[in-house]
């Protein structure tokens, strides 16, 4: 196959997986609007004659809502399928692993983000968080496609090591997990205001949160660090405050305060589900306002 061939493939199954999240947006949306949580009271008759709530259980979700996020689901399969393919002919057709770009990061990223999804699928019922992350996955590939799109090309010399896959798959997969973690956490803070259908308690997507986050902030840390000693080798420093080097560490500081605030009594809550939210504004703006605003040794985003 030609690289022209591969081009057209590749971007070719990258609108297919667009189109399968898609349809599994709108199924989501379906169960998620259908959903509903009836709720059962029994009342007894107290001593004076009166009647006392004595219990409320939540019944299990109507079986529209049930089938329909179980389509969400396999859809979502489907497009990190289709997702995975066309990440692969991309780096065929570069010749190299195709993390050279933003628009090949962002398409990787978002591979990482359905991939973590579905594994973590496989352990638990996950299904109230699929439109929330089809829908980003989704919006994060319509950017890629439209604003970051960039032909394949060789990679820039500050490229050529083997630095690039460990640094930027720790970067991708922390990526991903600070994804899921800002919708749970903004889950987290709806569910305190509103009874939600098919959404767990506010305790238990304070939890998942937390556990999301303690995985990926090691990982975040050997990004950093890794980045240090691949910026030591290329430029001859380990640190330079560059603006990508600089809102890596924002990143690092404000998730390290969510850990801290996890742990101490009075900042657990609300309070540690806004810290988490916080620390994905400053990672998006490290990847999307550092490259397209700023200017340093960071930047062959590729976007011209």
């Amino acid at each position: 196959m030609n690289a022209t061939a591969l081009a057209q493939a590749s971007n070719a199954f990258i609108y297919m997986t667009m189109f399968a999240l898609a349809i599994a947006m709108v199924v989501f949306s379906v169960s998620f609007a259908a959903g509903r949580r009836r709720v059962s009271r029994e009342l007894v008759t107290s001593g004076s004659g009166g009647t006392a709530l004595l219990e409320e259980a939540p019944v299990d979700e109507d079986q529209p809502g049930r089938r329909s996020a179980n389509i969400g689901m396999s859809l979502t399969w489907l497009a990190t399928v289709l997702l995975l393919i066309g990440v692969v002919l991309r780096g065929i057709w570069a010749a190299r692993v195709p993390w050279g770009n933003m628009y090949e990061f962002s398409i990787s990223s978002a591979l990482a983000i359905l991939i973590i999804f579905v594994a973590l699928s496989v352990k638990r019922d996950v299904r109230w968080l699929g439109l929330f992350v089809v829908t980003s996955v989704l919006l994060v590939l319509g950017l890629s496609v439209t604003v970051l799109y960039t032909e394949a090309a060789q990679l820039v010399p500050a490229l050529k090591s083997y630095w690039l896959v460990i640094h930027v798959s720790a970067a991708m997969i922390s990526s991903a997990a600070f994804t899921i973690a800002g919708a749970s956490a903004a889950l987290a803070l709806a569910k305190g205001r509103w009874e939600i259908p098919h959404i767990p308690s506010k305790v238990s997507l304070e939890t998942f949160t937390y556990r999301v986050i303690a995985f990926s902030f090691p990982l975040w840390t050997f990004a950093v660090v890794a980045g240090a000693i691949w910026a030591e080798a290329a430029w001859g420093r380990y640190w330079g405050w560059d603006p990508k080097e600089t809102w890596a560490f924002i990143t690092w500081v404000v998730y390290a305060a969510y850990l801290h605030a996890r742990s101490t009594q009075g900042w657990r809550g609300n309070k540690a589900s806004w810290i988490a939210i916080l620390g994905l504004v400053t990672f998006l703006i490290n990847y999307f306002g550092v490259n397209f605003f700023l200017q340093g040794l960071h930047s062959y985003a590729g976007v011209g």
